[in-house]
């Protein structure tokens, strides 16, 4: 069973892709089959936690560039250390607390995707590889014990992954059916509907839902004709659909995040290089870090923070944080031998995603921010 990756590149350089890092690049990979709370909750053992730590992120002043388009013929280009009155609420220097969480139903593969202020999380464990690890998504609740982990597969399902999840928890993902297509779905407590774009793709159906704020937009993509992704909001109260323009021309968007404020984060590709973005109140930010070939903005908040991952002049994977007019953050979990990534975020200083360990293992993150004033770490 092929894990599903929402980064869009062709089937068959994405399986390449997937084998050769054991799936840290991709943000989120799919997920599956038997669905319900049962087989979490009922299960004694619990997850496998490494120790917590902390550690302190100095801000890189030479990551990368933000460049800036407002709706007007003016175009401005900063850096992430650019001084604007948002950069006040970003520190020169950032102490965040590390924790891994892991399903112990499959300890060798788990992914943090989205948390909200309540601080639950919805992932995913199993790599899909094989029969023996097939990928199910699931909801964690504070303080994380394996007692706190439930199923959140949707019903009658091939496969199946939790993405994002609001105040409300209103959980959003996509699953697979039995001919391989890719819907997107809402789920309120035990009710489960999918979403498809009506303009996606007969022949080979693939939307995803990524995000979804509290007033309950969500935000996706789907795949048309020739394999371009469109982002799209999606109105969870109306049934509505609205394409993510971006103010450049692109092979292909994705729609990965939104704030209460209507402010969506994602990523483009343009010839071949992979830019994140950010639509700020009518502005429009592209985001591209370290090598400045692959950088994905994955999640953002009500403050703009905006988290994802980009890879380095090496081929590594490094997560990141970061916000309008202020300084680039990279996030590496200190066990991330192979690679991390951030995929979402809070209101409350906390960052989710996943690492991939020295032996080739892929691991939860949970990571709670703080900001230290001058530079020290506390």
């Amino acid at each position: 069973m092929e894990p599903i990756s929402y980064e869009h590149i062709s089937p068959r350089r994405r399986r390449r892709r997937m084998m050769a890092i054991a799936s840290s690049i991709t943000a989120a990979t799919l997920v599956t089959v038997a669905f319900g709370h049962a087989a979490a909750s009922a299960h004694g053992h619990r997850p496998s936690f490494g120790p917590q730590q902390q550690i302190e992120l100095a801000s890189n002043d030479t990551m990368g560039a933000a460049t800036s388009t407002t709706a007007g013929p003016t175009t401005s280009t900063t850096t992430a250390t650019t001084a604007t009155a948002a950069a006040a609420q970003m520190r020169d220097r950032t102490t965040l607390r590390f924790r891994t969480i892991d399903d112990s139903l499959d300890p060798t593969f788990n992914q943090l995707l989205g948390i909200n202020d309540k601080g639950r999380i919805v992932g995913y464990y199993g790599s899909g590889a094989d029969a023996a690890h097939p990928n199910h998504g699931f909801r964690v609740l504070p303080p994380y014990d394996q007692r706190n982990f439930f199923g959140k597969d949707f019903p009658g399902a091939i496969q199946t992954q939790a993405v994002g999840v609001n105040n409300a928890a209103v959980v959003v993902g996509f699953y697979v059916d039995g001919a391989g297509a890719n819907i997107g779905f809402v789920a309120h407590g035990q009710h489960y509907a999918p979403v498809a774009n009506p303009a996606t793709s007969k022949t080979t159906p693939f939307n995803q839902l990524l995000g979804i704020n509290n007033h309950g937009i969500a935000v996706g993509f789907f795949n048309d004709a020739d394999g371009a992704s469109h982002g799209y909001t999606y109105d969870t109260n109306m049934g509505t659909f609205t394409a993510v323009a971006l103010p450049v021309q692109a092979d292909s968007v994705t729609a990965t995040g939104i704030a209460d404020d209507g402010d969506v984060s994602g990523f483009y590709v343009q010839d071949k290089v992979t830019r994140g973005f950010l639509l700020h109140h009518g502005s429009f930010h592209a985001l591209s870090f370290g090598a400045r070939t692959n950088t994905q903005a994955l999640g953002v908040n009500n403050a703009d923070q905006v988290v994802g991952s980009y890879v380095d002049d090496v081929g590594a994977t490094h997560g990141f944080l970061w916000s309008p007019g202020a300084k680039l953050v990279t996030v590496d979990d200190p066990n991330g031998a192979g690679g991390t990534v951030v995929n979402g975020l809070n209101n409350r200083g906390q960052l989710v995603g996943f690492f991939t360990d020295a032996a080739g293992n892929t691991h939860g993150l949970l990571a709670s921010m703080r900001m230290a004033d001058d530079g020290a770490g506390r």
